[in-house]
């Protein structure tokens, strides 16, 4: 079993910063890649950025820039680093973490961010 938890969430003025952090435990062995996605009330689950153990890297076109994802390996942990952040960015962003292969995908409890203009 894995189990992920967020935190590092909040109410942040656009432009501003948060850093959103997950922690993973349990049976980790075999987490392949890691990753953030996020879904806003009325839109669908997006995959904003997503990083391998290889420390391949994706971003969704919209955070390109202003998103930096980051994963200790040591540390069982994935971090989101949001700068410049936009009222659109506003959504509950949850860690995802998967075994590939359909060996095992696990989700958190999601944090919320929020982006007032």
């Amino acid at each position: 079993q894995v189990r992920l938890v967020e935190s590092g969430g909040g109410l942040v003025q656009a432009g501003g910063s948060l850093t959103l952090s997950c922690a993973a435990s349990g049976n980790i062995f075999g987490i392949y890649d890691m990753a953030w996605y996020r879904q806003a009330p009325g839109k669908q689950r997006e995959l904003v950025a997503s990083m391998s153990t290889g420390g391949i890297t994706k971003y969704v076109d919209s955070v390109k820039g202003r998103f930096t994802i980051s994963r200790d390996n040591a540390k069982n942990t994935v971090s989101l680093q949001m700068n410049s952040l936009k009222p659109e960015d506003t959504a509950v962003y949850y860690c995802n973490a998967d075994r590939r292969a359909s060996r095992g995908n696990y989700w958190g409890q999601g944090t919320q961010v929020t982006v007032s203009s």
